[in-house]
């Protein structure tokens, strides 16, 4: 089912995509070098419960996924590039850490993304990594708005991450949110242009673009979620949900 929102349930979403947007920018702020990936779940849990809101994965069970999660956020690391298990793990100097958070608040969802390096050092192609996702998602921002086609949204997020020489899976990505955290449509890391859903005013989308260095493949980590590179590259994910307007694309998980 596509669930398309009133005016007032999306301004639901906007109060709800700032304390998504808050929380990873304070999350990001408190994370330095010897942070534990469970002192991250700790701080997002009691971030979360301060605002009376609720975290989207605590109890989120899905197929593809050993569930419930368990957590309240997923903590990728390196290699890790979605649905990263928190454990028990120190981050070194360099490491790459993509933080990605969806909480329900009023009875709307938002969900968003972010991918940094710990510390000083900055491992080769980090940098060209995180850049590329945040391009390809700026691109899909860009192009979404009332009448534009979901494949057109699909092809501007692939067109970047190609453009910088990656290749794309289409096993996962983006995806409809509203009062439920994953919806249709489906919004794929690549695709073709003027095919696919009409985009509408009142419907929300989480857009994530994310990519590995040298591959397109993934393995499943034993803890039956995170998902890792084949060859063990590294990897980074961006993620914004936005709701189409009339006038076009608003990114609803800015900090508040």
């Amino acid at each position: 089912m596509i669930e398309v929102l009133s005016p007032r349930e999306v301004d639901r979403g906007r109060r709800t995509g700032a304390l998504v947007g808050s929380v990873l920018q304070t999350l990001r702020e408190r994370t330095a070098v010897g942070t534990d990936l469970l002192d991250i779940d700790r701080w997002a849990k009691e971030l979360i419960l301060e605002a009376g809101a609720t975290s989207c994965y605590v109890d989120y069970e899905p197929s593809f996924g050993r569930g419930p999660f368990g957590h309240h956020i997923c903590t990728s690391v390196n290699d890790a590039v979605l649905h990263g298990l928190p454990h028990r793990r120190r981050l070194a100097d360099g490491d790459l850490l993509t933080l990605d958070l969806a909480v329900l608040r009023d009875g709307i969802a938002a969900d968003a993304a972010i991918s940094f390096v710990v510390g000083e050092a900055r491992p080769p192609g980090s940098t060209a990594l995180i850049e590329a996702t945040e391009r390809a998602l700026a691109a899909a921002i860009d192009v979404a708005g009332p009448g534009v086609h979901l494949g057109d949204v699909s092809h501007a997020i692939g067109s970047v991450l190609t453009g910088a020489g990656y290749r794309v899976n289409t096993q996962f990505g983006g995806h409809g949110i509203g009062s439920t955290m994953h919806q249709d449509p489906h919004v794929a890391n690549t695709g073709r242009p003027g095919r696919g859903l009409r985009l509408r005013p009142g419907l929300l989308l989480a857009i994530e673009p994310w990519v590995m260095a040298d591959t397109d493949r993934l393995v499943t980590d034993a803890d039956g979620w995170t998902l890792r590179s084949a060859t063990g590259c590294l990897t980074a994910h961006t993620e914004h949900t936005v709701a189409i307007t009339e006038d076009g694309a608003e990114v609803l998980t800015l900090p508040g």
